[in-house]
């Protein structure tokens, strides 16, 4: 479609409607401009004043669309900022058929895409790097990979809003646990934390023992879904610290996780349908009631009709003993940093040159501002390198969030406690740390 270049009349009047009062809403419906339009105007006239409505005519002394029309390049980015999402390619199409410029030479794509990078209007893109994924391997043996899951959150009559947060052993088929987790009303969102997550596999593994993998959703407690370049979730290091491995599903193979989806329907029949619970603390009774019928009475097909504990008695024997007050020492970071090591980021600097990763924000400087940044990490000094794209910039700082106390979250504290005690009634995030206290003193 032709894009008409405005007057310096039109100009003033936007800037002069702006400075009364006026929103570029309203301007662009006095005019009969487009909105995009109106606003290019009114920031540069609030910017630079009546000098900057004068539009940048004429030709070029070097550069980039030197040889084209000023009305080319004018139209270009009426083009670009009315249509943040055309690239080159289809900003080259739209000048050719652009019926005001009839006769006149116009770019090709890579000429364009020059002129955007030259003038700052290409699009923001932040480049592709997936976590780094342990090899596969074949399950032979119990407690070698576990599944965990949350099931879908629901009201369950004088309990609340809850969701069961499920453990199962790949091999044995074994039923590990299933937690309920309170999604009250000062809850953010409706999806279990990881102070959840972490309590639930602490529960498990103090009876079971650690496995050597743990296979999970890309839950973003598990995975950073915001980022092309993720890094790992503090629960993702916490597991690397222990030794366990967490293998992350696949979004496009959601039924390879067939044994834990099943799981969800076992609890929901077994304990949730139909019942009536009086408290919170009578459904974690039942669901800790029910999980021994389900593993020593209840036949599994899959294994032959023959009930978990049944057919894998030695499911009961851990291969790695855990307990919460041995954690601190259990955390091993050095496995953390080779994880690390192989890794790579890619982040955009903000205004004032400081990027975030794994929540933390780390400042370069002002001359990093809306640089991307490509990140890696050294495991000889714990520091992030931070790299501008044409090499001449780098820097060092240490990595954050990596200390023993940081990976433990509300444990920490509570392995150093003799006692202690809390206000009635209990909020949820009470009743977990009540929960986590009771397996350090039982």
């Amino acid at each position: 479609m032709a894009m008409k270049a405005t007057s310096l009349e039109e100009r003033v009047t936007i800037l002069t409607l702006a400075n009364a009062g006026h929103s570029d809403r309203d301007i662009a419906q006095r005019t009969g401009l487009k909105l995009s339009t109106v606003r290019k105007w009114r920031r540069r006239g609030q910017v630079e004043g009546r000098s900057g409505l004068v539009s940048k005519m004429g030709r070029p002394a070097t550069g980039t669309l030197s040889t084209f029309s000023s009305v080319v390049r004018e139209d270009l980015r009426v083009m670009r900022e009315s249509h943040p999402g055309w690239g080159p390619l289809t900003l080259s199409i739209e000048l050719e058929d652009d019926p005001s410029l009839a006769g006149k030479s116009v770019p090709g794509r890579s000429s364009i895409a020059r002129w955007l990078k030259r003038e700052e209007l290409t699009r923001s893109y932040e480049r592709h790097q997936d976590l780094p994924q342990p090899a596969s391997v074949f399950v032979r043996t119990c407690h070698q990979e576990w599944e965990m899951d949350a099931r879908g959150y629901e009201q369950t009559p004088e309990v609340g809003v809850v969701t069961l947060i499920n453990l199962s052993d790949c091999f044995s088929k074994v039923h590990l646990l299933s937690y309920p987790c309170w999604l009250g009303e000062q809850r953010a969102t409706r999806h279990p934390n990881t102070a959840d997550y972490q309590l639930v596999f602490r529960l498990s593994a103090s009876e079971w023992g650690l496995p050597d993998r743990l296979a999970v959703d890309r839950d973003s407690v598990f995975y950073d879904n915001l980022s092309k370049s993720p890094f790992p979730t503090r629960f993702h290091i916490w597991l690397l610290a222990l030794g366990v491995d967490m293998i992350l599903g696949s979004t496009s193979r959601p039924t390879e996780r067939g044994m834990i989806e099943r799981s969800h329907q076992t609890w929901q029949q077994q304990v949730l349908r139909g019942q009536v619970f009086v408290n919170w603390e009578a459904l974690r009774h039942a669901l800790e009631k029910r999980l021994t019928f389900l593993n020593q009475r209840l036949p599994c097909s899959t294994l032959g009709g023959i009930p978990r504990l049944v057919a894998h008695p030695d499911a009961r024997t851990p291969r790695r003993l855990y307990r919460p007050e041995w954690e601190a020492e259990l955390l091993d970071l050095s496995r953390v940093y080779t994880y690390l090591s192989q890794g790579r980021w890619f982040r955009k600097g903000s205004n004032i040159g400081a990027v975030s990763l794994g929540g933390k924000v780390y400042t370069l400087g002002r001359a990093w501002a809306r640089n991307d940044v490509e990140i890696t990490f050294d495991p000889t000094d714990q520091c992030l390198k931070f790299y501008a794209p044409d090499g001449d910039k780098r820097k060092s700082l240490p990595i954050k969030g990596l200390e023993r106390a940081d990976l433990m979250g509300e444990l920490g504290p509570l392995a150093q406690m003799d006692h202690f005690q809390l206000t009635l009634p209990f909020t949820w995030d009470e009743w977990r740390v009540i929960r986590l206290y009771e397996t350090l003193v039982t």
